[in-house]
């Protein structure tokens, strides 16, 4: 079966709830399916080893070349159904997926029981006097933010009902508190900044900010950011429901929800917030929230699924990983940690590949490093070089910055060179043998091992096939690895490695030689972790590399962080963040951040507030 018969089939599907990407059917109601498809179905199921009794709905996609076999164990007995497992198997790429939601807290829930099976079901009517109880009591009046558990019992009591044995009972007495915008202040929580917030510096750091792309701030508060932004020539507009109710939201290029949801008391109102967020942006969408560990909500007064502070403003503290799961539950989309509570989204996949790719890619001045070595012999090679020698320098770096010989359109001064020389290949040998070969021979290698590394992180994010690579992607792939497939293996190779204590001691070791500065720390005359500065970590062996930036998929990017330690046998990496760690002679810990790979959790430790600070006695060690 193609996939033109597939949607023509999906096409004929006589019931369902028919939603615009896909239809649903509980399998009861087979005889309304097409014979092929439903053939096909059962065929794809017996292949996966999927058991009969792991599943009870149909999802057939009708843009995509996939369907998937849904479990609602409970689809006949309760009135709004709990998901607790799905299959989706793409027929394209022929893999499947399996996603579990028994530990959920809020899993997707079923609405509308009765389209999912036939008018003459024993149950039909059933499930429409249910589904008619919703509606009178306005519960799909905004359908997107009503197919999750909690979100969805929330809605019931905030429209002043609740459920008793799977049906809608009016509350005569509500069991949360009710929602009081006088006692909640939401405009308190904007403050006045004299410089660029932080998820602002982190789009500059990037070079997002740069001019080439527009920018909306959503919830811009006193609008500072916009001021600094818009006075440095950038094309950035703003909203705010407080401080500029009047202004319009507009389709941009990137779109800031800086710190806002965490300040929404109500679920389904975050939910919509960050939906329309994501609308509006064209290219990336970077969300920032307050984290905090239990100890400081703890000095709060409880409030919903968060605070009320000192100030009567709300706040919603996360975790790290709670947040990430927020985002991408919600978005149905990749959320890329940047930093402790601040992620970015892209729209743009291609504009995500480059972005990801950079993060892995080592930076040295090879216009610094490199000193042309003149040959003797060759009196018209001097010549050629010698009259255009800008020219040939500028080609000689960017074989080194690519680790190969560029293309035409990747050297700006493609078309000069071709009519000296005739090809970039005539270039590329004769600038080997004018500079240095040895000097190339070490940048392809950093090159290669800066794509293994960039291979291996890839493989925490969803699979993107060589077809949807970028040009220059391919060309690394074709220059370093000859084909995909050997890429994608070395580097699961290479991933696969961070579990290995014995390689991972190995390295360590060879790091605290090679290495600058350093510390190796033993634990029953064994070696048990290496600490190091962050300055280094591209000086690292890919392994090690690899195994930091698994956990820098949790955490984010090191702005305050100056020394990590690799633990070698408990798959753990800590962060370390001082207070004027450059000025101070001995720099007091601000912060410690254990990630703790294994269960994908971060624990954090503040010691500002400690009497007895702890302190660095031995900076030297490591810078």
């Amino acid at each position: 079966m193609d996939f033109s018969y597939f949607t023509q089939l999906v096409s004929e599907i006589k019931i369902g709830k028919k939603l615009p990407g896909a239809v649903y059917i509980h399998r009861d109601a087979v005889a309304y399916i097409p014979e092929p498809l439903m053939k096909f179905a059962f065929i794809v199921a017996k292949a996966l080893k999927i058991d009969d009794s792991s599943w009870n709905l149909f999802k057939f996609s009708k843009k995509e070349f996939k369907l998937s076999f849904l479990n609602y164990p409970e689809f006949y007995k309760d009135s709004y159904p709990v998901l607790t497992s799905a299959v989706t198997v793409d027929l394209k790429k022929l893999e499947h997926r399996v996603t579990s939601y028994l530990k959920s807290d809020n899993p997707p829930i079923l609405h509308r029981k009765e389209l999912f099976i036939s008018p003459e079901h024993e149950n039909y009517k059933l499930f429409c006097e249910i589904t008619e109880e919703g509606e009178r009591a306005g519960l799909y009046e905004n359908t997107r933010t009503i197919g999750f558990k909690r979100t969805w019992e929330a809605l019931i009591t905030k429209n002043g009902f609740h459920l008793l044995n799977g049906r809608l009972i009016r509350s005569d007495s509500p069991k949360f508190l009710e929602d009081n915008s006088e006692e909640v202040e939401r405009h308190k929580t904007a403050i006045v900044r004299q410089e660029l917030s932080a998820p602002m510096k982190l789009l500059a750091k990037h070079g997002f900010l740069n001019g080439d792309y527009s920018l909306f701030d959503y919830g811009c508060g006193r609008g500072d950011d916009l001021h600094e932004l818009q006075t440095q020539g950038i094309d950035a507009l703003g909203w705010d429901p407080e401080f500029k109710p009047e202004a319009d939201k507009f389709s941009s290029d990137i779109v800031n929800l800086g710190f806002v949801i965490n300040v929404i008391e109500d679920r389904d109102e975050r939910i919509e917030v960050l939906q329309e967020a994501w609308e509006l942006s064209k290219e990336l969408l970077i969300i920032s929230v307050m984290l905090a560990n239990e100890a400081h909500i703890a000095q709060f007064t409880p409030y919903k699924d968060g605070v009320i502070t000192s100030r009567k403003t709300f706040q919603k503290y996360y975790s790290q990983s709670e947040i990430k799961a927020f985002i991408e539950l919600t978005l149905d989309d990749n959320a890329i940690a940047m930093a402790p509570g601040i992620f970015v989204v892209f729209k743009n996949k291609d504009l995500e590949q480059r972005f990801q790719k950079n993060r892995y890619r080592r930076a040295l001045d090879w216009g610094h490093r490199s000193t042309p070595r003149l040959p003797s012999s060759e009196d018209e090679l001097r010549i050629v070089l010698a009259q255009n020698e800008d020219l040939f320098k500028h080609f000689w770096i960017k074989c080194l910055v690519l680790g190969r010989c560029p293309v035409n359109d990747e050297f700006a001064g493609s078309g000069k060179l071709k009519k000296i020389v005739g090809s970039h290949k005539k270039a590329f040998k004769l600038v080997k043998e004018f500079y240095s070969e040895e000097e190339f021979k070490v940048a392809e290698k950093m090159r290669k091992e800066d794509l293994i590394v960039y291979f291996a992180m890839s493989l925490f994010e969803k699979h993107r096939p060589y077809t949807k690579q970028s040009d220059e992607i391919k060309r690394d792939i074709k220059a370093f690895f000859g084909n995909y497939k050997v890429a994608k293996g070395l580097a699961t190779e290479l991933l696969f490695e961070i579990a290995d204590r014995q390689k991972m001691e190995q390295e360590c070791t060879l790091a605290s030689a090679y290495l600058p500065k350093s510390k190796l720390e033993y634990e029953h005359e064994k070696v048990h972790a290496l600490i190091f500065h962050k300055q280094y970590l591209g000086d690292l062996a890919p392994l090690l590399r690899v195994y930091v930036g698994a956990g820098l998929q949790l955490y984010g990017e090191l702005e305050d962080i100056q020394l990590i330690k690799i633990h070698v046998t408990s798959s753990k990496l800590t962060l370390l963040g001082y207070e004027d760690f450059s000025g101070a002679q001995t720099p007091k810990l601000r912060e410690r951040i254990k990630i703790k790979m294994a269960e994908q959790s971060i624990d954090f430790f503040d010691y500002l507030l400690h009497e007895n600070s702890q302190v660095l006695p031995d900076k030297t060690v490591y810078i």
